[in-house]
């Protein structure tokens, strides 16, 4: 059952919206660092956990300074190893995959991957949430379908890593009663292995990271990743296994908004359809659950 934490319709909708725009900035963010900057992906990795943890601790310091000696109290083991998991496979797939079909495996993965635990915990789907599920699955084959090239079999089985490990740290979260505290824990947990990681990229290979390559990185980890995460968890609680997968299949959408937006990229009618359809399906799923229950 997942718990209760008191938020209304409407502003469970605006704060999934808001994850959901930060899951987006983190692939904008990442391809800028890592293609663009050419950062190595195990700095980008250690450097984005390190950022988390230091914004999420100041955050709590701010909130409550003693939360921070018992810190340990919160979050756990498995979910800060299923987020180390996805970080480090997501960094280093996106190397050979492009943005597309990268974001094709990672969140058909995420998407099936918590569908599954919905149906083995008994979590059944209606007509109504079936046809959703399809249609937005549809649509983002349909989004994505254009740049599916030749991926790099490596890189698919990282992202398919990264998908299942992402899909069971947001299972994890539905049961967050402190989505901050949690949030933290899980991201100070990975610390120690941060530190020694960038450790030994220094004395292997030394590490040369440019200003932008650093803004981009302290972006992802701290504001896409910490913030973003920890609202994430806020809803989790109060999301259905089915919409939580389904909304996660926007993120492309949002992220082709972004490159938009950002760098002046044009609107095209295939960019218009994919929408569409994918957020069509979204609502199907949410309109669904709302008729049968309060909770989303």
């Amino acid at each position: 059952m997942a718990v209760d934490i008191g938020l209304s319709f409407p502003r469970t909708i605006i704060l999934t919206l808001l994850a959901l725009f930060a899951f987006a900035a983190n692939s904008v963010l990442c391809r800028l660092a890592l293609n663009t900057e050419q950062v190595n992906p195990a700095d980008f990795t250690s450097i984005r956990l390190l950022c988390a943890a230091l914004i999420l601790a100041l955050i709590i310091m701010i909130k409550d300074k003693s939360v921070i000696s018992k810190i340990n109290q919160y979050g756990s083991h498995s979910g800060a190893l299923s987020l180390f998991v996805y970080a480090a496979a997501f960094s280093y797939a996106y190397i050979t995959l492009n943005t597309a079909t990268g974001a094709l495996i990672l969140f058909a993965a995420v998407q099936f991957t918590m569908l599954f635990k919905g149906w083995l915990t008994g979590n059944k789907m209606g007509f109504q949430e079936y046809t959703g599920v399809l249609l937005s699955l549809l649509g983002f084959i349909y989004f994505v379908f254009p740049e599916l090239e030749n991926p790099s079999l490596l890189g698919c089985l990282l992202m398919v890593l990264a998908g299942i490990a992402w899909g069971i740290y947001s299972l994890i979260g539905a049961q967050s009663r402190y989505p901050l505290y949690d949030t933290a824990s899980n991201f100070i947990r990975l610390v120690p292995i941060a530190i020694i990681g960038l450790i030994v990229m220094y004395f292997s290979f030394g590490i040369n990271i440019s200003l932008k390559g650093l803004l981009y990185t302290f972006c992802s980890g701290a504001l896409a990743s910490g913030v973003g995460y920890t609202i994430w968890y806020q809803v989790m609680p109060k999301l259905k296994p089915s919409i939580a997968a389904v909304c996660q299949l926007s993120v492309p959408i949002w992220a082709a908004l972004g490159g938009i937006l950002l760098v002046d990229e044009p609107i095209d009618l295939h960019i218009a359809a994919s929408a569409s359809v994918i957020l069509g399906g979204i609502l199907l799923v949410i309109l669904a659950k709302k008729k049968s229950s309060p909770q989303i």
